[in-house]
């Protein structure tokens, strides 16, 4: 066997394994598990953490103070040190909305403490208001660019509810409208389910746990249980980190699915902007670890760079690695609306997403850690 088909084969052997070892990763029809109707609907408090949100709000926030939610509900929007009148625009969003929309209330925490990321420290600030003002029994923690179709919150209590989930996340579908989005917008969402596969982490029994930050349902019992967000206050990626800590405090049940009326507004229609979001965390995932990242580069370069390269050199056994590679993707690719002939150029982003780890390590070595708005984290 020549050294080149003996790389090939280690490859398609990889894809095997990630075939039949990794909880059907691929599938795009894990949605919200049937909605239930509740004797009495319970209330919920709606927490917006936002910092220089001014460009989105009036695409977000207005679908969410529309929410036809049969049961009692507040939104509490924390402008986390705005400089752009995000809280001033949130006011005037809210003087406008419908007859029967929610209540909103804006609020500031001030400069985060010592040992508290921005966005954990918001969600603290609006979490304690809301338990105060309302005694919600559930928390929907979402993010200042993510829209809501009008029945959104009833459909996430509902499935809650029915399910008996003390978390329950829905990751946003992503804007995918420029080049740039289309050909790293998808595959950022496949990666991710590769890494947490969904049906392994909706396992109760299973010790998979994540979730999409965007859009999180969380029961307050099961807050207070893990210690939300007090636990987890220096997590740069909070939304992994929240549902591990809600799985582990006593067995909490989590749930995490592709959204269908849950969506972001944020554009990314330049490279630096979607390389920005992928460097300020990926070092992070790996625990900022010199040898999960050899290992890290080691592995995509194996999975996803020698498949093709084996393939133009020759190789069928290449070419078949790369055939399953690209099969894999077609649906995540449907789900975006993209054309499944995008498939086979998976390398090329994973070549991009891995030139972005090794940018995200840079930055960490060199001080910077993970930025973002005005705020490095070590």
């Amino acid at each position: 066997m020549s050294a080149l088909t003996w790389i090939a084969s280690v490859s398609l052997a990889a894809w095997v394994c990630l075939l039949l070892g990794q909880a059907r990763f691929w599938r795009t029809d894990i949605r919200l598990p049937p909605s239930g109707a509740p004797d009495e609907w319970p209330a919920v408090a709606v927490v917006v953490p936002a910092r220089d949100e001014a460009d989105v709000l009036p695409l977000s926030l207005p679908g969410l103070l529309a929410q036809r939610y049969p049961g009692r509900a507040e939104v509490f929007l924390v402008d986390d040190g705005s400089t752009d009148g995000t809280g001033e625009l949130a006011r005037r969003i809210a003087s406008r909305r419908p007859p029967h929309g929610l209540p909103l209330t804006v609020t500031s925490p001030g400069e985060p403490e010592a040992g508290w990321t921005g966005k954990l420290w918001a969600l603290r600030h609006g979490m304690a208001l809301a338990r105060e003002r309302t005694g919600a029994a559930y928390l929907l923690l979402t993010d200042a660019d993510i829209a809501h179709a009008p029945d959104s919150l009833r459909d996430l209590v509902g499935a809650a509810s029915g399910a008996r989930l003390d978390l329950l996340s829905q990751m946003a579908r992503l804007r995918a409208d420029s080049a740039w989005e289309r050909l790293i917008v998808p595959a950022f969402v496949y990666f991710f389910a590769q890494l947490y596969p969904f049906g392994r982490v909706n396992r109760p029994r299973s010790r998979t746990a994540a979730a999409a930050g965007g859009c999180v349902l969380l029961r307050s019992e099961a807050a207070e249980r893990a210690g939300i967000p007090e636990s987890i206050r220096g997590a740069v990626i909070d939304d992994v980190t929240l549902a591990r800590a809600v799985k582990r405090a006593g067995g909490g049940r989590i749930w995490l699915g592709l959204a269908d009326g849950v969506e972001s507004v944020r554009p990314y229609d330049r490279l630096p902007q979607l390389w920005r979001m992928v460097a300020r965390s990926a070092y992070a995932q790996l625990g900022n670890s010199p040898l999960v990242l050899l290992g890290t580069v080691a592995g995509l370069t194996l999975v996803y760079l020698v498949p093709p390269v084996t393939a133009l050199a020759g190789s069928p056994v290449g070419a078949a690695a790369w055939a399953v590679m690209a099969l894999t993707y077609v649906p995540m690719l449907r789900y975006y609306r993209q054309p499944p002939w995008h498939a086979p150029a998976l390398p090329v982003t994973a070549a991009l997403y891995l030139l972005m780890t090794l940018d995200s390590a840079v930055r960490h070595h060199r001080g910077r850690g993970a930025a973002w708005k005005g705020r490095t984290y070590a």
